[in-house]
């Protein structure tokens, strides 16, 4: 026989296909572990972000608080003076007689007044505007009825505004007080406040900021580029406020242009907190403080934007906080995370190594193969048991859940059986009158009375519907069915279980304080929900049925927020109460505190499972007042989401 060809290809090939493989594994564990490396850095970069920025925040949030109390402090400390001008004898005959006389005396003491306050100047005002007297004699005779803050005084209000002078061109605060002359508005006193102390104040923050009335113009800044624009919008002022702001030259002929970064602000009308946040690149350079390191061209920047209200003036005080420095500290920590998570993945490779090749050194391919033969096994036969476990439990839990519902049905039918003494006395008197009434009809009819005999039939007729109204709730209490949840309103429920029972709790002379307010809803079954109020309100008629005070109160209420909300309803009874061996006890099934023949047992182990099938739950304690009470508690209906079509404007 010939030998046969030796084959050299295939022995080639697969000493290339070994290199191969392993240069893809490590180029593939290298673009992986790179890939872990730089997901560490940005997870230690935003990390860090985050943290620095709450820092940054809180520091800023108190220099912020402090200064917004010196700005308070320094407007706001002569506020109440002007009110003490209309006291002046001075004043007061100014205003009955203004002559040339009586304006000097005026005048000298408004002087006097206004060089002990520190204020920037005082003047008095007639009822159409003019300056009568004023500290400063450039005033004298100046028509300010354009001036709100004179209008609001006019009005009989305390008018507080910021303006710029019309003479002196220097910004203040003014405040304006009315002058009473019986209830009649006789004059005006206006004190203007200087703000230099606050312009003189801003390097106490360390960063730029600003301070902008109730107009949201900008009329104090660190930064003089930023005073006298207008923080609404990039569009800056409205036409119509541009025209209110002319008519009252508030701040003189000055333009005010739109500022110049766009601020989102969000504010807490709650706690006047205003903040914002500046994308990188808009962050203005700021030497000094919370800015003191510039950033390198072209590096991004952001700006961290906080505000407080200032109280009774509407002014809001905005400063900027750059978050270069927090970014740079993030860098660093970046950096560290990614240094890191390299020398744990070095460590982790090593040791994978030195795992692999003792398992190449201690196991063979054939062993490897058969135990991989018979795991596979195990698991199939594993995974065939379970399958015949689950489909065992699937069937008992139906099984279960059947006899679930009918032990609920069978009590709903205890409880009808009860209920039929009741029931009865109800039906018998509408059947008396029906029969009564039915046999004079024919006897009218027989006597041509027909209008007497369609009378009797019509009040048969009411008299019907009326044991219709009666039977109709019990149609749906005996109905066998699976619970099936859904918006229940409690009221309702109570009412009906109060219905069944009314008979009884009139014959016993039971008083019933119905608390549960209209339209509170709770999310379960509405027939299982009055099987449990009519078995609560039974035993509590029970457990009254020998005190000498009987008073059953119903209370329901929702307890907990919109999310894990819970709606718990209160039967109390005055009755003896519940001793502790009894209550560790009283729901188990069964159980019974009644006599021989008064029932099974398993009306509340019945209703306590309803509860929790419904995710809720029922238990029992002694009423602080003295007496048992059950609190059920049930799911809140979840809100259902809003309709974006019912909130569109129309066209």
């Amino acid at each position: 026989m010939a030998p046969e060809p030796l084959s050299v290809m295939p022995a080639t090939s697969g000493r290339l296909a070994v290199p191969l493989r392993r240069r893809w594994t490590l180029w593939s564990g290298l673009l992986v572990g790179l890939a872990l490396v730089a997901l560490a850095a940005w997870a230690g970069f935003n990390a860090s972000v985050r943290q620095g920025t709450d820092s940054l925040r809180a520091e800023a949030s108190h220099q912020l608080d402090l200064f917004a109390q010196v700005v308070q402090g320094l407007v706001r400390r002569l506020e109440p003076l002007p009110g003490t001008v209309q006291l002046a004898a001075e004043v007061q005959a100014l205003l009955q007689r203004p002559d040339a006389a009586r304006v000097a005396t005026a005048a000298a003491y408004l002087r006097r007044l206004n060089a002990h306050l520190g204020s920037a100047s005082i003047f008095v005002l007639d009822e159409r505007g003019q300056v009568l007297a004023a500290s400063d004699a450039a005033l004298h005779g100046q028509d300010l009825s354009f001036r709100p803050y004179f209008l609001e005084a006019l009005s009989g209000r305390v008018g507080r505004h910021f303006a710029i002078g019309l003479l002196d061109g220097q910004p203040g605060y003014y405040v304006s007080h009315p002058i009473h002359d019986g209830a009649r508005v006789a004059g005006v006193a206006v004190m203007k406040v200087a703000l230099d102390p606050i312009d003189r104040a801003w390097d106490k923050l360390g960063a730029p900021a600003l301070l902008a009335d109730s107009n949201q113009v900008v009329i104090l800044s660190s930064r003089p580029e930023w005073r006298y624009t207008a923080l609404s919008g990039a569009g800056g002022l409205s036409v119509e406020r541009r025209v209110a702001l002319q008519t009252t030259r508030l701040y003189a002929d000055r333009h005010i242009a739109p500022f110049p970064l766009q601020v989102d602000l969000r504010i807490d009308e709650d706690s006047q907190v205003i903040e914002a946040l500046l994308p990188a690149g808009l962050a203005p350079p700021s030497p000094g403080g919370l800015l003191a390191l510039p950033s390198p061209p072209g590096a991004p920047r952001g700006m961290l934007v906080l505000g407080r209200t200032i109280d009774g003036m509407d002014w809001r005080l905005l400063m900027f906080a750059d978050l270069g420095v927090v970014r740079e500290q993030a860098l660093s920590h970046a950096l560290l995370a990614a240094l890191a998570t390299a020398s744990a993945l070095m460590l982790a490779l090593l040791v994978n190594q030195r795992r692999r090749i003792l398992r190449q050194k201690l196991s063979a391919h054939r062993e490897l193969e058969a135990q991989v033969a018979r795991r596979t096994q195990a698991l199939s036969e594993a995974n065939e048991q379970l399958r015949k476990e689950v489909a065992e439990r699937e069937a008992a839990e139906a099984t279960l859940r059947g006899a679930q519902d009918e032990l609920v049905h069978a009590g709903k039918m205890a409880a009808l059986g009860q209920l039929a003494t009741g029931i009865t006395h109800e039906l018998t008197q509408p059947l008396g009158a029906i029969r009564t009434l039915s046999a004079n009809a024919v006897q009218f009819m027989d006597r041509g009375q027909h209008e007497v005999a369609a009378g009797n039939l019509a009040m048969m007729a009411r008299l019907a519907d009326q044991m219709g109204a009666i039977i109709e709730p019990l149609k749906g209490f005996a109905r066998k069915s699976s619970a099936r949840p859904a918006v229940t309103p409690v009221d309702r429920a109570m009412r009906n279980a109060l219905f069944l029972h009314d008979h009884r709790l009139r014959r016993e002379g039971v008083a019933v304080i119905d608390e549960v307010p209209p339209g509170l809803c709770a999310w379960c079954d509405p027939n299982r929900l009055e099987q449990v109020l009519i078995n609560l309100v039974g035993n509590a008629a029970d457990a009254m049925h020998d005190a000498p005070r009987r008073e059953l109160r119903l209370w329901a209420g929702e307890v907990g927020g919109m999310v894990d909300g819970m709606v718990e309803i209160h039967v109390s009874d005055c009755g003896s109460g519940l001793p502790e061996d009894v209550r560790q006890r009283l729901f188990e099934p069964f159980f019974s505190t009644k006599a021989d023949g008064g029932g099974l047992g398993l009306g509340l182990a019945i209703s306590r499972d309803i509860a929790r099938e419904a995710g809720g739950e029922l238990e029992a304690d002694n009423a602080p007042g003295g007496g048992a009470r059950f609190i059920l508690r049930l799911p809140v209906p979840l809100p259902s989401p809003p309709n974006p079509l019912a909130s569109s404007p129309s066209p």
